[in-house]
């Protein structure tokens, strides 16, 4: 891991409040910066959006990545967490959500509210940009 990805790392860090989501931003694309294939992770958060741990539950393959809802609400709840924001990137470099990832979040966010479990966001990371589910409205 290089100085910036442990720099952008320890800024999603436990006890850290989420607030300005051009930051979260531009961490994220650092963190996923590199990488050939589809990874998606979890950033789990207390009822207070506070970070408790960013972790990456899936890896995939050039263009798609295998998730699974029952995974994600485990490791949900093995954190107690209140609340989540999905993160996802695209190796081909642009962060247009595909079909695909509006069904899975649909899928998680219904199986996360079984719990009590908030979906926030999804976001997709590129290396032309960040896009969120939430600020074009798909939550």
């Amino acid at each position: 891991m290089g100085i910036a990805q442990g720099f952008a790392k320890r800024k999603l860090a436990r006890g850290r409040k989420l607030t300005q989501p051009a930051l979260v931003f531009d961490y994220l694309q650092v963190l996923f910066q590199g990488y050939e294939h589809e990874v998606f992770s979890v950033l789990f958060l207390d009822t207070q959006h506070r970070v408790i741990r960013f972790e990456t539950l899936f890896r995939g393959t050039l263009d798609s990545a295998s998730v699974y809802p029952r995974e994600v609400v485990k490791r949900a709840l093995a954190h107690n967490a209140g609340a989540v924001v999905l993160v996802h990137n695209h190796p081909s470099g642009d962060p247009a959500p595909s079909d695909a990832d509006r069904r899975i979040t649909q899928r998680l966010k219904e199986a996360l509210g079984l719990v009590e479990i908030r979906v926030i966001d999804h976001i997709v990371v590129g290396s032309e940009g960040c896009v969120s589910f939430a600020e074009l409205g798909y939550l």
